[in-house]
């Protein structure tokens, strides 16, 4: 990098660049070399921590296309489509995924290509940014109970205590009160991670079964069409969500105070129709509001009609290398950015295409 606003120090240009919108990234990068190389450099990941501009995001895979993530931005409503998953294992499902430090996390995953230990797992992220590891099946459909805590600044994987128990269902994780709770459809147990050294601890809550989202710390079940707030030994009804009972495989994750239920399918109006809807349409409901009322925002964009299963993960996202700028606007041309720093040298503006921006350098 070097002389990125003519005039200017690059550390106090790469903090001007640092504030503009995710989004917006694909486009600074056409202005010039020195530009793509800061946009995609990890000093732009401390930069725009270091202004406040980290941003959160939805991350979504859809099962077709294959290996397709894409990034829903909640303040502008609209999608943001990332680089094909670099696998080569094709339509890659049942994985679990988890975001910290700027990176999204993909863990195993469903494949006979997958190396049988690792078929598939499930993935939770502690309060001090470590992810754990725990159960799921090999590509032989057996069961596993062991269970690992990963490091990612250290890029380390360390064993811990072994799960109590299987099944052979699937198993997902949820952080409550900062601790790993694991859960097997069709079981009313529990088991909780007490500590990496003092291992996990089963308990019979009997919780409600279905699509989990966790939100404030507080845990949401939708079950018989109905979206609970489930506590340790009671449920209470938040709202109807009764238009969701005909779906299949859904995802419902929260982010903010917003619970997200994003696509699925739905099988022909009755048992023996064969027709199968695809839906790429996302709901969303505030959590909080006297009257929670559901509300729909932008379906993904790329997966139009093709997809069913999603996974879904919170990101706060730094760096990556992006298709367009929002694929709401795809066919928008881009113009180059055009610089102009004040006399006094006090403050920069920033114009990108329609999008003019000032920042105070004081």
């Amino acid at each position: 990098m070097s002389g990125l606003i003519e005039g200017l120090p690059d550390a106090v240009a790469l903090r001007c660049l640092a504030r503009v919108p995710l989004y917006l990234h694909s486009k600074l990068e056409l202005v010039s070399r020195s530009w793509r190389s800061a946009i995609r450099s990890p000093e732009l990941f401390k930069a725009r921590k270091e202004v406040n501009s980290s941003e959160d995001f939805l991350c979504v895979c859809a099962f077709d296309p294959e290996n397709l993530w894409q990034l829903y931005d909640p303040l502008r409503d609209l999608w943001i489509t990332l680089p094909v998953l670099p696998s080569k294992i094709r339509h890659l499902a049942n994985f679990g995924v988890v975001s910290t430090a700027g990176k999204l996390f993909v863990l195993g995953g469903g494949s006979d290509a997958v190396d049988p230990l690792t078929a598939t797992k499930m993935g939770a992220l502690l309060p001090t940014s470590k992810i754990v590891v725990a159960g799921g099946f090999t590509s032989c459909q057996k069961s596993i109970s062991k269970a690992e805590i990963y490091d990612p600044e250290k890029d380390v994987w360390v064993s811990i205590p072994d799960l109590h128990h299987t099944h052979n269902t699937a198993c997902s994780g949820v952080v409550i009160e900062g601790k790993v709770h694991v859960l097997h459809k069709g079981l009313s147990t529990v088991q909780v991670l007490d500590g990496v050294k003092l291992g996990w601890t089963v308990r019979d809550y009997g919780w409600l079964q279905g699509p989990m989202a966790v939100i404030r710390g507080a845990l949401y079940v939708m079950s018989h069409g109905i979206i609970f707030k489930q506590e340790i030994e009671a449920s209470k009804v938040v709202v109807s969500a009764s238009e969701f009972r005909r779906r299949i495989g859904l995802a419902m994750i929260g982010l903010g105070d917003d619970i997200y239920v994003i696509g699925g399918v739905v099988i022909g109006p009755e048992r023996w129709n064969s027709d199968i809807k695809k839906l790429s349409v996302v709901n969303v409901l505030t959590i909080g509001s006297e009257r929670p009322i559901w509300r729909r925002v932008a379906p993904m964009t790329r997966n139009k009609e093709r997809f069913g299963i999603h996974q879904g993960g919170r990101k706060e996202m730094e760096e990556t290398t992006m298709e367009g700028g929002g694929d709401h606007n795809r066919e928008m041309e881009v113009a180059p950015a055009l610089i102009g720093v004040h006399p006094t040298h006090h403050s920069v503006a920033v114009a990108v295409g329609s999008d003019l921006r000032v920042f105070d350098l004081q």
